[in-house]
């Protein structure tokens, strides 16, 4: 008897849309982001120098360096042909138009680059950057990938977003008028939040044209507020099995439509605090499928229409 699929995954949507295996790779385009420049707060307090990024910019690897060497090793690695190009590093939105068309346009002589995603902030978006953006649409399939990670504002302030829940619906709802994806970043274990709020949380998601969801643990990487925090007693990240509750019942209310991109981080190795459990992608991983399926649990099971 066939296993019914516990949530609808990225890589089964992205057989589905283009019949092979595709391969992200993640580029660094060298912008900054406005948490740190305008605001001057010195970025989320989860965030080290690195803006979550690889730092190839600031080695000197340009994006061409970056889009060749990384295909190369993900068609040796997994035999890929297909790749999507993800300007991962900080706000990828953050700069004059002149300076993103020379970026995004950096993927055009290569016809392997089947997608690409660009990962911003919600209060970074605007109609002529999401104009330019999904002049790219015609030819390859174009996320916008937004910064949500709670759908409390207390929490939001906590951990120095910058921005209120409000703009991420504003921002949703405005590229919800362009022929782009939208994909959520959400964070499980932010300081003070619980079931409810992770909850809460998956409601707003679901409640708006979201396309896909990147569910992301939240892990201690040095050099940010959040170790700090960590080493004073003020915060204490979650054990496996917590985290692994809260996801699977995260996923069990977000619509059934909607494409799981991921559910847990990928921390680097030789920057991560705690916890140490993170370090094993598969073993997180078939935490939340083994809870879900104990739990009865499938996506949209426990969703409801607002």
């Amino acid at each position: 008897m066939m296993r019914r699929p516990l949530y609808r995954t990225f890589s089964s949507f992205l057989r589905e849309r283009f019949g092979q295996r595709v391969q992200k790779i993640t580029l660094d385009a060298g912008l900054s982001c406005p948490n740190r420049d305008e605001m001057k707060r010195g970025g989320c307090i989860y965030c080290n120098a690195a803006g979550s990024g690889t730092g190839a910019m600031s080695r000197g690897v340009d994006l061409r360096g970056q889009i060749e060497t990384q295909m190369k090793v993900m068609s040796r690695r997994y035999g890929a042909r297909a790749f999507i190009a993800y300007f991962q590093s900080y706000s990828n939105t953050y700069a004059d138009l002149p300076t993103l068309q020379a970026n995004f346009d950096a993927v055009l002589p290569y016809p392997e680059i089947v997608g690409i995603a660009v990962g911003t902030r919600p209060d970074c978006i605007d109609r002529d950057r999401l104009g330019l953006i999904s002049s790219y649409a015609p030819q390859r399939l174009v996320w916008m990938e937004y910064g949500l990670q709670s759908a409390s504002d207390k929490t939001l302030k906590l951990i120095r977003r910058g921005h209120d829940a409000d703009a991420f619906i504003r921002a949703v709802r405005l590229t919800a008028d362009f022929p782009l994806r939208i994909c959520a970043h959400v964070i499980i274990g932010l300081p003070g939040e619980g079931m409810d709020d992770f909850l809460a949380t998956a409601a707003l998601v679901s409640s708006l044209p979201v396309t896909d969801v990147k569910i992301h643990l939240l892990y201690i990487v040095r050099g940010t507020e959040l170790e700090r925090m960590y080493r004073n007693g003020e915060y204490e990240p979650m054990d496996m099995p917590a985290y692994a509750q809260a996801a699977a019942r995260f996923i069990a209310h977000l619509r059934k439509d909607i494409v799981v991109q991921r559910i847990t981080g990928d921390p680097h190795g030789e920057e991560l605090i705690e916890p140490q459990w993170a370090l094993d992608k598969r073993q997180a991983l078939d935490a939340v499928h083994r809870e879900m399926e104990l739990s009865g649990l499938v996506q949209g099971s426990l969703y409801t229409e607002p």
